[in-house]
């Protein structure tokens, strides 16, 4: 397993700071055979930050304390049942400062252990939420594009119009509307 972490670090991940802590974070929740339950937290908590507006300020807010961050961050975990591999990591965060880039750790995690189980990670947007029928489509057409099995996390922006935008890795597919429309809106101004 180990393995296809390395191969997905030199990839570029564990070059960045966030990369570093998801794959330590990842070493360790390997290491106590917990890699399902860490990336389910992670899963979690990276919904409670969209969910939750304040709790996004506060782990960017450069006024709060480390230990107060701290502080909050074990409630914020209590209150979400976060194992406690996961409970120690946003500890280790917290007192290093680092709180503002959860969610890039919480993506980079994801891509590491997706990689290590032979999968990638597509986040796709999409203007109105996808039925299972066409997340299924969708994830056969882009694993027989990839040749890997394909884990997708979807997430709904209706400015899209229409349409979905496929990010694998550092690529990015963009079939959606609102970009076809400011191109036909660029190439008629010549």
């Amino acid at each position: 397993m180990r393995e296809a972490t390395r191969v997905e670090n030199s990839g570029g991940i564990k070059a960045s700071l966030q990369g570093r802590y998801a794959a330590a974070l990842f070493e360790l929740a390997s290491d106590k055979k917990a890699v399902t339950a860490v990336e389910t937290d992670l899963d979690t908590l990276g919904e409670a930050l969209v969910k939750a507006p304040d709790l996004a300020a506060l782990i960017r807010n450069p006024l709060v304390s480390r230990s107060d961050a701290a502080k909050a961050m074990s409630a914020v975990a209590s209150v979400l049942k976060l194992s406690d591999t996961t409970k120690s990591f946003i500890g280790v965060l917290a007192a290093n400062g680092r709180l503002a880039a959860l969610p890039e750790v919480i993506r980079a995690f994801a891509t590491i252990a997706a990689a290590a189980r032979g999968e990638m990670t597509a986040e796709v947007t999409s203007a109105h939420p996808l039925d299972a029928a066409q997340l299924k489509s969708l994830a056969e057409k882009l694993k027989a594009r990839e040749g890997r099995d394909i884990k997708i996390k979807t997430s709904v922006d209706p400015e899209l119009l229409g349409g979905l935008v496929v990010r694998i890795g550092s690529r990015q597919i963009d079939s959606s509307i609102r970009t076809r429309l400011n191109s036909l809106a660029q190439a008629m101004k010549g």
